[in-house]
């Protein structure tokens, strides 16, 4: 849904949006409906390569990157589409019926959103929504009042749909996200970041028992370095996932034999999508 009536777009630029294929497609062709660019977002956003769909994914806060980092692990997830649009002749009509008001502003109908529209390999639940919205939000009747519309939306279309807070969220997946996230941020070429993932997979094969903090001290010694300083490149590759691993794994105990050297067409893909 719209996540702040404060930034709500033109029918002209909705229109726009249609016509360029925003909210359409599956897999590696979808293009959501909103994107990191379009409005502020409540706290910090993310652009993350999807591994499952090969794509660029738009995330807008923390919570949300939680959750898309969990449906990523999944084996079963098959298709993660975020920021997917509401049919609007649906929840207009649904907002009738209920008797609430349909987000709008300034006489614009706002197009609402779920966070994601997921599908798996179970086949006793093949697709489900999901909405991610901080605990502190639901303090807020209007917020209760979109939500129920999103809610009752999915019903009619008998696909489950579930609201997540960070109360739901590992707080394991939250510390790692807060330990890579700033990694995240630091400026590497592309050059350097496949000189240095190839140096790290060579290191992690070496002392596969060993944490990577335990490897990246070592390094640290035999190389004559400032201290801290292999750790922070492996947490920019990590943050890169030029490796790849559970992110249920608490950081601190991550081992190399936990962390899966990503291939090399998909890993320069990532380089690219982390530099825009």
């Amino acid at each position: 849904m719209a996540k702040n009536n404060k930034y709500s777009i033109s029918e002209a630029k909705a229109q726009q949006w249609i016509k360029d294929g925003r909210g359409s497609g599956e897999g590696g062709n979808y293009k959501p409906w909103i994107t990191v660019r379009d409005i502020p977002s409540e706290g910090r956003s993310h652009r993350v390569f999807g591994h499952k769909t090969q794509r660029t994914h738009h995330l807008l806060s923390d919570l949300e990157l939680a959750v898309f980092l969990l449906l990523e692990w999944h084996t079963e997830t098959t298709d993660i589409r975020e920021q997917f649009p509401l049919r609007q002749a649906d929840t207009l009509a649904l907002a009738k019926e209920a008797g609430i008001d349909h987000p709008s502003s300034n006489g614009v109908i706002h197009t609402m959103s779920s966070d994601f529209l997921v599908n798996t390999s179970n086949t006793d639940q093949p697709k489900f929504a999901l909405q991610a919205k901080y605990a502190q939000a639901m303090q807020d009747p209007r917020t209760i009042e979109k939500l129920e519309l999103e809610r009752r939306y999915w019903q009619q279309k008998a696909v489950p749909w579930q609201l997540i807070t960070e109360q739901d969220i590992p707080k394991a997946v939250f510390q790692n996200i807060s330990w890579l996230y700033p990694a995240q941020r630091d400026e590497l070429n592309d050059e350097l970041i496949t000189d240095r993932q190839e140096f790290y997979s060579h290191q992690f094969q070496k002392y596969p028992n060993k944490t990577i903090i335990e490897i990246a001290k070592k390094l640290d010694v035999e190389y004559n370095l400032v201290v801290g300083e292999s750790l922070l490149e492996v947490r920019q590759l990590l943050a890169r996932r030029c490796f790849i691993f559970d992110i249920l794994t608490p950081t601190n105990k991550l081992k190399a034999s936990d962390l899966q050297s990503e291939n090399m067409a998909t890993f320069m893909e990532v380089v690219r999508v982390s530099n825009q």
